[in-house]
């Protein structure tokens, strides 16, 4: 997908109609519209970049600026308890458009939404074989 067929790079170009909350030179922010939530807000960078670790250190710079002062935003504007910031990579996390963009939820307490992060324990060993791993790829 190239910015020619990617919805996000055409609704940038203001050639499909937005919602628009915010925007600035690194990012556009606008409601999304199948929201989880009222306020429910997605910030897109403007260049096309498929995944965050494909991003270049201007691109996130800008939109790490940008990200949580949006956030701050939507819970204040929405009179949230809180917010989940998510951000989807690649289809086994549930990325749909592949053009990098944070999702904003506004959260009320017991909403029902996400009402428990699931967990597992490592296996003696496991963590720091993957920490070191990582650390490795850095």
């Amino acid at each position: 997908m190239g910015r020619d067929d990617c919805i996000f790079c055409r609704i940038i170009a203001g050639q499909i109609p937005c919602t628009k909350v915010y925007e600035d030179d690194a990012v556009l922010a606008f409601l999304d519209i199948g929201p989880i939530s009222p306020g429910h807000t997605l910030v897109v960078v403007k260049p096309h970049v498929r995944h965050l670790y494909d991003g270049d250190s201007d691109v996130l710079e800008g939109l790490g600026s940008a990200l949580g002062r949006v956030a701050g935003a939507v819970v204040e504007a929405t009179g949230a308890d809180g917010c989940n910031v998510l951000c989807n990579n690649g289809r086994a996390a549930g990325q749909l458009v592949d053009h990098v963009h944070f999702h904003v939820i506004p959260r009320r307490q017991d909403d029902g939404l996400f009402p428990h992060w699931p967990k597992f324990e490592y296996e003696p060993g496991q963590a720091e074989a993957i920490a070191q791993s990582i650390r490795e790829k850095l």
